[in-house]
């Protein structure tokens, strides 16, 4: 036995990374799917906002089809009580009790897949991975958009999306993985927009979002990104299928290419 390859071996296999994105999140699942047909399940994901949510659903025993319908029953008008601005012009005690209905483990111990969710210390500055205890409050503060969303209070401590310093958690799980695949559902793309107040706003914020994603695409053994992802707003609910779609064609486009080249990842 080669003693190296021991005290080198990874704790996990398979790795999968799911960026943040909104709506745009849902071509994870579409993903998943492929990944699924070819033989491809992960041994751990790590998610950020959108891609913490459809990762702690996925963890937690949901089908990729499963997750789908789970996201048509998300409306950004019914997920959000207005409130004065005060962190931020939305409440998420509803989103928090769709998952508290939605999420079968209370948890991150009971996750059927080890699951790192990153969410932004506010306070500090700082990202952090939870990974052990509480499951719903990490995922809502993972997916609080700064200014629209107040920030969730966990331990004291003010939580925003962890997109804000990490949209792509690759670099979280790359040292315990053998391979990692990382599904980017937020490429970088300059469209036309509208110039109102709401979009230079969204706009500004999606930039800064995508922009720390370059190292952590550099990371992947297998990177599956859309293209055509930049074609949808973040919020773009009523397009969910759509999306989820566009996820699981161009996954198995790409996984088409690695079969025919003797590269796709198997367990």
């Amino acid at each position: 036995m080669d003693l190296l390859k021991v005290f080198d071996r990874k704790p996990y296999k398979i790795g999968i990374a799911l960026s943040g994105g909104g709506v745009k999140g849902l071509c994870h699942a579409g993903v998943l799917k492929a990944l699924e047909e070819v033989g491809i399940k992960p041994d751990i994901i790590s998610g950020v906002s959108a891609g913490a949510l459809v990762g702690a659903l996925y963890s937690d025993g949901y089908t990729p089809d499963e997750i789908a319908i789970c996201f048509e029953e998300i409306s950004f008008r019914n997920m959000t009580k207005i409130r004065l601005p005060d962190g931020g012009f939305f409440k998420t005690d509803i989103f928090q009790n769709f998952l508290k209905k939605k999420l079968r483990a209370r948890t991150f111990e009971e996750l059927s897949i080890p699951l790192r969710v990153v969410a932004t210390d506010l306070d500090k500055g700082q990202s952090v991975t939870f990974s052990k205890g509480q499951l719903i409050d990490p995922i809502v503060a993972s997916c609080s958009f700064p200014v629209l969303f107040s920030p969730k209070v966990i331990d004291g401590i003010h939580y925003v999306d962890g997109g804000v310093l990490k949209n792509f958690p690759v670099s979280i799980i790359r040292k315990e993985c053998e391979k990692v695949i990382g599904i980017n559902a937020s490429p970088l793309v300059a469209d036309d927009y509208k110039q109102s107040i709401l979009n230079v706003a969204m706009r500004s914020y999606n930039f800064m979002f995508k922009a720390n994603v370059i190292h952590d695409k550099e990371l992947c053994d297998l990177l599956i990104e859309p293209v055509d992802m930049g074609n949808y707003d973040t919020f773009d609910v009523d397009k969910g299928r759509e999306i989820f779609e566009l996820g699981y064609q161009s996954a198995r486009q790409i996984l088409a290419i690695k079969l025919d080249s003797n590269l796709v990842l198997t367990k």
